[in-house]
């Protein structure tokens, strides 16, 4: 039976949890902003955070949490791939934002491009896992059976209301963002944040 009141909760939850300053809502800022494949990169990042929660509500969250093997690999290759992408970022701000619309080669991204990254950073990002399938899943496991359809489509519906929001958002205000002292700044903050999170996952 559907609950107004859980998926109150559901939606606040998953909102409190997507909103904060991450990967995913980075690339998603950057690729509005470029004007390259906005609307897929916003739809993977919704179908990715759906598959997750239907995980996490499943009972993955509590398998995630006791495998130490498994929580490393996470870690470590989320580190790498973090890494690599904070640089890739800090490379184009001292460009001086003249490549925009260019990948690190000089060529416009393709969309296969475009997807592969957005995974990537969706599914090597150990944060999404702990957001997504162990934080959400444990509190929706928690309720009443017949609450939990609830409170899965109430996380759900975060995330499609924050992606689309932030990329259709950001897309509106490229006039603004594109400027070159301006996303030099983005990229400069984007690949610091990348860097900051790939630290504070392997201390």
């Amino acid at each position: 039976m559907f609950s107004h009141q859980v998926f109150l909760q559901g939606l606040g939850l998953g909102a409190s949890l997507i909103m904060a300053i991450g990967a995913q809502n980075a690339h998603v800022l950057r690729t509005a902003v470029r004007g390259q494949h906005v609307l897929p990169t916003v739809a993977a990042c919704i179908v990715i955070d759906v598959i997750l929660i239907v995980l996490g509500m499943s009972g993955l969250g509590a398998l995630v949490e006791a495998s130490p093997v498994l929580l490393a690999l996470a870690r470590y290759g989320g580190a790498v791939f973090l890494v690599w992408y904070g640089l890739r970022c800090w490379k184009s701000s001292l460009r001086g934002g003249a490549l925009l619309a260019l990948d690190a080669g000089g060529q416009a991204q393709t969309l296969g491009a475009a997807l592969a990254t957005v995974i990537a950073l969706s599914l090597l990002n150990p944060h999404v896992y702990l957001d997504t399938v162990v934080l959400l899943g444990a509190v929706g496991s928690s309720l009443a059976e017949g609450s939990r359809t609830s409170f899965a489509l109430g996380a759900m519906s975060a995330s499609v209301l924050w992606f689309t929001a932030l990329g259709l958002g950001a897309r509106r205000c490229a006039s603004v963002l594109a400027r070159p002292t301006v996303w030099r700044v983005i990229e400069a903050l984007t690949g610091t944040m990348m860097l900051v999170l790939a630290a504070l996952l392997v201390m």
